[in-house]
């Protein structure tokens, strides 16, 4: 099979049957689901190191990404740089990372919810308490998992640079 339809397969736009399929077949293997969430605009060193760390906690990395309409929402009407399609491809082309699903909500929460991770990560500039999908993971004895973020890595340092804005 051409590595460009393994990658491609690894793409969910939705929740949908082949979704449920797929993560109905993990949970059944045993399978130890990381789940976070992000949008994912330009990938640089410090998101591989973020991903890298998330999915070294189990045995499936699923990737929760906002849609182009979601970060719009949440970035304002410059962003995202990259469509949603390059972006899930990007992603997706990582060794580690397992399942890349799109959702177009503000939030992960209704993700979280199917999903039913055993460990919910995200930066460590949360609070534990205060990330989306808290009270669904240790409702069901999972964990939650902050990390820190290598430190001069953003999205927005690289676009105010290529603007020359800031620098």
């Amino acid at each position: 099979m051409p590595k460009l339809d393994i990658i491609k397969k690894k793409i969910f736009a939705s929740v949908d049957a082949d979704f449920l399929r797929m993560l109905t077949i993990s949970k059944f293997q045993g399978k130890k689901i990381v789940f976070t969430n992000g949008c994912f605009d330009i990938l640089h060193l410090g998101h591989i190191d973020y991903l890298s760390k998330a999915a070294d906690l189990g045995d499936m990395l699923i990737i929760g990404l906002n849609s182009d309409l979601s970060v719009s929402s949440i970035k304002g009407k410059n962003r995202p740089l990259q469509d949603e399609i390059s972006r899930a491809t990007v992603l997706a082309s990582l060794g580690f990372v397992d399942v890349v699903v799109l959702f177009g909500e503000d939030t992960p929460y209704e993700l979280i919810n199917v999903v039913q991770p055993d460990i919910l990560v995200k930066g460590a500039d949360y609070k534990p308490e205060e990330i989306v999908g808290y009270d669904i993971v240790k409702k069901k004895g999972g964990e939650i998992a902050t990390l820190s973020f290598l430190e001069g890595y953003s999205t927005t340092a690289i676009e105010k640079r290529i603007l020359g804005v800031g620098v």
